[in-house]
């Protein structure tokens, strides 16, 4: 069982493992004041103030940031093409959300920032995108990778290739009555030579920099030194914090919860680049006092690596159980806003956070939405169906709409081919009654009969259910809108073609307009 699921439906047994629920009112308080008394490191502001929006709304953000006595809220996401799945945009709507209501309920500045994951390497996670194409299968568009190395995305840059597949999305999207302003605004950040988080930072902050969202790229040269003391402590106490971690995976094993990352007895939670910042990254093996680059070259002691790490702290960076503990090092971190699989590493976090002698955050789950067109709401009012119906596979779909069917249903048609073959058998019985062994070869008979008869059944009632190919056809328009690639739309589709439908504005207005902080239920949007 994942953590998250039982958090978001209000299990009480996470509520010691997360320490801080987002549903209590004074955890949120006391969250935010104890944040707000914080700095955060000059470099760090510096860092902001590069990659965040230059208007108003996030200098008075840089401003109460750099005074003191403000909190914030994180959330984050890989830079995946376009801006990745739309959740990266409800993402950021709901630490603008939650910011806007825990401020106003404590009376202090709240802060909402978006912390760029360019430190991961795993290029095929972001480098797809899919579009919608409503009465045909979605799209993909990908962009595919120069080589295989685990290099982190901030050093990734986009080839010649980026241009075809502009070309591809406004082949895709052009006739769209937004599609001008959208492809203008996505050639203008994805270009040759643009790296992939320049790209994303740039859209980002055109949408949320009006709202007052900061922006912070970990890899930023000029945030090495304050990166540095979060590895050290990692690799000098690396022992005491994968006990902790061990302990709280069997923790959670007993509760019936899922572990989500294995940590190796005395690795430290840091990743390290043996050939130089932008060279590939590997993470560290332990063996004694012997430490090895897990599917590179080389072997360190500690005291090499705390060398290396004093004169080129860029050679060094996080894990997805790390990143956190930089995060809250460098902000005044009152809340996190999460999607699932980042809340179940939260529920392994809380001996890490102790290790560095760091409060842990209280955890919000990000919005949820599942936008409903008017053509798709249309189909499923002509199948009796409802969104949430769309979460089934196709022939379950297609039974929940074949209310008009005709023929004869499985049940039926099984239970008299059952009842007709025992029948047959049951008369014919006399012949052989009371010859050695047939009487067991006799039930042995029908139960294999009966099983051709199910298998039979089955492929009737598949048949059935297909019979009809337009109901067929709008069950599967119904599929490729609401749960494309088997998956929630809001994991898959990104917002190119929402953009260029509606504009990006409105989607972005009426997703803030519907956040509702702090709850994690899905929601539909109707457009």
């Amino acid at each position: 069982m994942r953590f998250s699921q039982a958090y978001t439906s209000g299990d009480e047994r996470c509520g010691h493992l997360l320490k801080r629920q987002a549903r209590a009112a004074s955890d949120r308080e006391a969250a935010v004041r104890d944040a707000a008394t914080r700095r955060v490191p000059d470099a760090v502001l510096a860092a902001l103030e590069r990659h965040s929006a230059t208007g108003d709304a996030c200098r008075a953000h840089l401003d109460v940031l750099a005074r003191g006595g403000a909190a914030a809220v994180l959330t984050g996401q890989q830079v995946g093409l376009f801006l990745g799945p739309l959740y990266t945009v409800y993402k950021a709507a709901s630490a603008v959300v939650a910011a806007r209501a825990l401020q106003s309920a404590c009376g202090v500045p709240v802060v909402p920032i978006f912390w760029l994951q360019t430190e991961d390497h795993d290029f095929d996670e972001v480098a797809t995108t899919w579009i919608p194409q409503g009465a045909a299968e979605p799209r993909p568009l990908r962009v595919e990778a120069p080589d295989a190395s685990p290099i982190s995305m901030a050093h990734r840059r986009f080839d010649p290739a980026i241009d075809e597949v502009i070309a591809e999305l406004e082949a895709t999207i052009g006739n769209l009555p937004h599609a001008a302003a959208t492809l203008d605004v996505i050639r203008r950040h994805y270009h040759v030579g643009a790296t992939w988080p320049d790209a994303f930072a740039g859209w980002l902050r055109e949408l949320f920099g009006p709202s007052g969202l900061l922006v912070i790229d970990p890899r930023d040269r000029g945030l090495a030194a304050a990166a540095a003391p979060v590895h050290r402590r990692a690799i000098a106490s690396a022992d005491v914090i994968a006990r902790g971690l061990d302990e709280r995976c069997a923790r959670l094993t007993e509760l019936g919860f899922d572990t989500q990352v294995y940590v190796r007895p005395g690795a430290p939670l840091s990743f390290f680049h043996p050939d130089g910042p932008e060279g590939p990254r590997h993470r560290l093996d332990r063996d004694g006092d012997v430490y090895t680059v897990v599917g590179g070259e080389g072997r360190s002691t500690a005291s090499t690596l705390l060398a290396e790490l004093e004169s080129n702290p860029r050679a060094f960076s996080t894990s997805a159980l790390l990143r956190p503990i930089l995060q809250d090092t460098w902000f005044p971190t009152a809340a996190y806003v999460g999607g699932p699989g980042e809340i179940d590493y939260f529920a392994q976090m809380g001996p890490v956070y102790e290790a560095f002698d760091l409060p842990m955050p209280v955890i919000v789950p990000r919005a949820r939405f599942t936008i409903v067109e008017t053509r798709t709401a249309r189909t499923l009012q002509s199948l009796n169906l409802t969104a949430d119906d769309a979460a089934a596979p196709l022939d379950e779909l297609l039974k929940k709409a074949s209310g008009g069917a005709t023929r004869r249903g499985r049940a039926a048609l099984e239970a008299e081919l059952v009842a007709r073959m025992k029948s047959a058998l049951d008369e014919a019985a006399p012949a052989w009654r009371g010859l050695g062994g047939l009487e067991r070869a006799h039930a042995k008979t029908a139960a294999t009969i009966e099983g051709t008869i199910q298998r039979f059944t089955d492929k009737y009632e598949r048949a059935v259910l297909h019979e009809d190919e337009d109901r067929v056809d709008r069950a599967r328009r119904i599929r490729w809108a609401l749960q494309p690639n088997d998956a929630p739309q809001e994991r898959v589709f990104g917002l190119p073609y929402f953009a260029a439908r509606y504009s990006a504005e409105r989607v972005v207005e009426d997703v803030l307009a519907r956040c509702r902080p702090f709850e994690g239920a899905l929601q539909e949007i109707t457009w």
